[in-house]
């Protein structure tokens, strides 16, 4: 029942982050009648997860795919235990997060100040984030998150932990509406 909850949120996220651009915004390169559904298997997320390097940032893109009219990607993320606040703000692309394990404080703002643009063709922002600046995050909200919290980031947030108490660990479902992030099919 709970992998069942879980692929509905995620779906529904998914679904209506990609509404959110205008129907004549979205390039319709897409054929329909070729619409197949994108698997991955646990295991497959398992050994994604097992094989990310220990004590460093790692952030793994499993698939990226064309789902008609956006690009969906999903990857796993994961984050050392920390308590400096980096932040980024994805401009054109949405994220939800499945929290697997760990725990640690989530900060969101609107505002980043000191932002500095990620390289526009480094590999970062052509296979995972598109159009993304880093910087340190100007108020805000802070959160707590450990395993089984879901969050949605819309484009335009600016986030970042501020502490990592545990190793965290989570599943990252990325809404690619203007289709800027490559394709990664297997």
């Amino acid at each position: 029942m709970r992998r069942f909850s879980l692929a509905a949120v995620l779906l529904l996220a998914v679904t209506a982050a990609a509404r959110s651009t205008p129907e004549s915004a979205q390039p319709s390169v897409f054929d329909q009648d070729a619409l197949i559904a994108t698997f991955m298997s646990a295991a497959e997320v398992a050994a994604t997860i097992a094989g990310a390097p220990e004590g460093r940032v790692s952030d793994q893109q499993i698939r990226n795919v064309d789902a008609g009219g956006y690009n969906v990607g999903v990857g796993v993320v994961q984050r050392p235990p920390t308590t400096s606040l980096g932040a980024i703000q994805h401009h054109q692309q949405t994220e939800v997060y499945y929290v697997v394990s760990g725990a640690g404080t989530l900060v969101t703002s609107a505002r980043l100040a000191d932002a500095r643009p990620l390289d526009p063709e480094g590999t970062v922002v052509r296979t995972l984030t598109g159009p993304s600046d880093f910087g340190t995050i100007e108020g805000g909200e802070s959160r707590p998150v450990s395993s089984g919290d879901m969050l949605i980031i819309p484009e335009g947030v600016a986030h970042g932990f501020s502490e990592i108490t545990e190793t965290i660990t989570y599943i990252v479902v990325r809404v690619d509406p203007e289709r800027l992030v490559e394709l990664k099919l297997k």
